[in-house]
């Protein structure tokens, strides 16, 4: 899913073709999901911003929006695979397997706008998968950010750094007992930060991802403040195309190595393994990231996840310690953020916990988890005699439709590989 700095990418094309000009056409379809979701309708959009001027744009970890000639201001989310179009542009971060002929309006469109410059610039809003959110907030351009979602959401780490401070980060992660890297996926901790780019950061950091915030020294700490900088800013200012990252990074030798669990090798010969922290497939290099606290489960040096854990917080921390625990239960149902999309295969989300329904969730459009999962298919049962028909209840045909309609729904994904090296 679009990340901090694929958001940073669409924010600067914004910025360079919609800033100064007015929006004489705009058009947006009804969706339940995308606008309905958070109170905000394709009508009430469409009529909000004709006419009006785009007098900037900004962002916020995976949120951006646009600063119009007057309120309401639309913010976006792009969820799992949203994108914003700009028509005779290639705004993606991506290279297409195969060549395509722009479409317009492009497939899944939401919205599209029209200015009324000369030549005219046309874009377009498109989510295959619904998980995307538009909002208009009603407020004074400057105060987008302190209004909901943004004010629940975390300090992003490009734009905020005198908030992300070194003795921030140390403070929040001493008061958590999470795992680090279910840590930094909470946008309500940190903004912006996803699953490759979380990787990233524990690689470079040589840290283990599933250790508890509460076991690393201040030293670690700091490893983890540097890195996360360098990593966010790096991907910021290449505008997410992944040609300009770094060699050296993890990002360049994790893609299209087929099943999750696989492990593969580093052209060094590091062993690359995957394992599951806080619901997300993690990328990790066990021979670089070394545990030096607790962790839900180990992982040797040669690649291989051994479940069980590692090293269970001592007793003694007294009173503290059911306090925590209970925070990593209310930490994990929050940090419900989509999972990694699996270059062969999307997973289905994940069904809500219905404990979470019931709390304040921070609004990464972990709304996303509100679209009701697919079912599983079921094994199909043998054969039933002839005799034995009339005992077969008659809701089982809806059923099997309903799953058939609901697998449906889960098929519009994009496929593409990364703008880059091609090893996707």
């Amino acid at each position: 899913m679009p990340e901090i700095a694929e958001v940073a990418r669409i924010v600067s094309y914004i910025k360079k073709s919609l800033v100064g000009k007015t929006l004489s056409v705009v058009k947006a379809q009804e969706d339940a999901n995308v606008f309905g979701k958070v109170g905000t309708s394709a009508a009430e959009f469409q009529k909000s911003l004709t006419g009006k001027k785009v007098l900037g744009a900004g962002q916020q970890g995976k949120y951006f929006w646009m600063i119009m000639s007057s309120p309401p201001h639309p913010v976006f989310h792009f969820g799992m695979t949203g994108w914003f179009h700009i028509r005779g542009k290639h705004t993606a971060y991506y290279r297409p397997k195969e060549a395509e002929e722009e479409v317009w309006p492009p497939k899944f469109w939401k919205f599209s706008v029209e200015t009324d410059s000369d030549p005219k610039v046309e874009a377009a809003f498109t989510d295959p998968r619904r998980f995307a959110r538009i909002r208009l907030v009603d407020c004074d351009g400057k105060d987008i950010r302190k209004t909901s979602p943004l004010k629940e959401n975390g300090p992003d780490p490009v734009i905020d750094k005198e908030v992300l401070t070194e003795d921030w980060l140390l403070e929040k992660m001493g008061k958590r007992h999470v795992p680090v890297k279910a840590f930094m996926l909470d946008q309500a901790n940190i903004s912006g930060i996803g699953n490759w780019v979380g990787d990233e950061i524990m690689y470079q950091a040589k840290l283990h991802p599933e250790q508890y915030t509460d076991t690393f020294s201040a030293n670690q700490v700091k490893q983890l403040h540097v890195s996360m900088r360098y990593v966010c800013q790096t991907a910021v200012d290449a505008l997410a195309d992944s040609s300009k990252f770094p060699e050296d990074w993890l990002f360049k030798h994790r893609w299209g190595k087929g099943k999750k669990d696989a492990a593969t090798t580093l052209p060094n010969g590091a062993k690359i393994t995957f394992l599951t922290v806080g619901g997300r497939t993690s990328c990790v290099v066990p021979s670089v990231q070394k545990k030096t606290g607790p962790v839900k489960a180990d992982v040797n040096e040669n690649g291989n996840v051994v479940d069980g854990d590692a090293g269970k917080v001592k007793k003694g921390k007294g009173k503290g310690v059911s306090a925590k625990r209970k925070a990593v239960s209310k930490e994990e149902s929050e940090d419900d953020e989509e999972e990694e999309i699996d270059e062969e295969k999307v997973s289905p989300p994940k069904k809500k916990r219905a404990a979470a329904s019931k709390k304040k969730v921070v609004k990464d459009e972990a709304e996303a988890d509100e679209v009701a999962p697919p079912k599983k298919s079921r094994a199909k049962k043998p054969k039933i005699e002839d005799e034995e028909k009339t005992d077969v209840p008659a809701v089982t045909k809806k059923t099997s439709k309903k799953v058939k309609v609901e697998d449906v729904e889960q098929s519009g994904r994009r496929r593409s590989g990364r703008v880059s090296s091609g090893k996707q």
